[in-house]
């Protein structure tokens, strides 16, 4: 954790004039927030948070170690045009900054600087950083206002949006942590030109999972356009994210503490969440990554039960294996697999209800749905038979 960055002034030209961002509501009543969609936002940042009614004097930013060198400069020019007083601080970049131990010291930090009730704590970077800011957040001086500016494809279209907050332990993936719902949200399409394309592909991940869970036309549309989106057509990115916030924010205003519908969003988190855990949350799978295979484990599962078409959950895979993304573990770098222990992962996930499994499957893409009505011994025995055909893929390939 570094010490506070000093502010770094300095006024620029006016910008050049263009059309304002899309805006989005998350209608939450009390807690209801804007999300805004569109080029130039972290450049505009303080001049958006300084118009909100109860707007702050004082925040406090939260980057990574990589994010700090890329949007930290704009970003502070921003606050400091708008006449909001700042401190920065800076995590490691990685999932392993999701953790106790950057929890404390991003805490400690916080508190050392003076944190006040009325300073308002701005995430600045992808979901690891959202996290772990809206957890601290939530939790510091019992509650403080946050802001998220999302810069990853995946952040923008997932974790900024809904209030989930939380870090990892050993047991598991987002195991600790609370709903908080953030004041504003900025998702600056520009940002997304700075990711490797691994990333956006990563992201583009939890773009497919709103059409496969809920909006066939979208799934349609994003099988033509989705090369445009990894490829950085700028409306084609903006389309995707508004078309995904949209449907998130819409399953959040319905069911704000996933007491039912907001469990659809979790389509392929379930074996996703399973996956990660077998690689220890290591750069050697990222989050997207895994939710794609673990949505096509899903279908596959749904066709299993007989749920669903074949033809749906080919279609699925081959779309993502069309823009680039893995959808088999044979794709995945050469990890010693195990049935049992993958479903050992799965009974820790948070959706378990009395010690069954939940799951999100789909009688076809557009049209998924809640279930814990699912064997554990069908669950195994997919597992078995694709890691079965893993190795088997592997053979011919070598």
């Amino acid at each position: 954790m570094s010490d506070p960055l000093p502010g770094r002034g300095g006024a620029e030209g006016p910008e050049p004039r263009r059309q304002g961002p899309e805006r989005l509501r998350v209608d939450l009543g009390a807690r209801s927030y804007e999300i805004a969609i569109g080029p130039g936002l972290i450049a505009r940042a303080g001049a958006e948070i300084a118009a909100l009614p109860d707007a702050p004097s004082r925040v406090a930013v939260v980057t990574d170690s990589h994010l700090s060198d890329l949007h930290l400069a704009a970003l502070e020019r921003s606050l400091s045009d708008a006449g909001l007083a700042f401190d920065a601080f800076v995590v490691p970049a990685g999932e392993a900054s999701k953790s106790f131990g950057s929890f404390e010291k991003l805490c400690e930090a916080l508190l050392g600087a003076g944190l006040e009730r009325r300073t308002w704590l701005i995430a600045l970077g992808g979901g690891v950083v959202g996290d772990l800011t809206g957890f601290a957040a939530a939790v510091l001086l019992r509650g403080l206002n946050f802001v998220q500016i999302p810069t990853s494809l995946l952040a923008q279209v997932n974790s900024s949006v809904g209030g989930k907050t939380g870090i990892n332990t050993a047991q598991g993936k987002n195991l600790v942590g609370a709903f908080h719902q953030p004041r504003l949200v900025l998702a600056d399409s520009t940002a997304l030109s700075t990711l490797p394309r691994r990333e956006l592909l990563a992201g583009y991940a939890e773009v497919a999972k709103y059409g496969a869970l809920g909006d066939a036309d979208f799934f349609a549309w994003l099988e033509e356009h989705g090369p445009h989106v990894i490829e950085g057509d700028a409306a084609a990115q903006i389309r995707a994210v508004a078309t995904s916030c949209r449907a998130k924010a819409a399953i959040v205003a319905a069911d704000e503490r996933e007491g039912g519908q907001r469990a659809l969003l979790n389509l392929g988190h379930t074996f996703g969440h399973a996956l990660e855990a077998e690689t220890g949350y290591s750069a050697a799978l990222l989050h997207g990554e895994a939710i794609a295979i673990g949505m096509v484990m899903a279908f596959d599962l749904s066709v299993r039960l007989g749920h669903c078409r074949p033809e749906e959950a080919d279609r699925l895979r081959r779309h993502l294996a069309a823009v680039g993304l893995a959808t088999d573990l044979a794709d995945l770098p050469q990890v010693d697999w195990n049935a049992e222990r993958l479903l050992r992962h799965m009974r820790k996930d948070k959706k378990v209800h009395e010690g069954r499994l939940t799951f999100i499957l789909a009688r076809g893409l557009g049209q998924a749905f809640v279930t814990r009505d699912v064997p554990e011994a069908e669950v195994l025995a997919l597992l078995q038979d694709v890691i079965a055909a893993s190795a088997l893929g592997r053979q011919a390939a070598g």
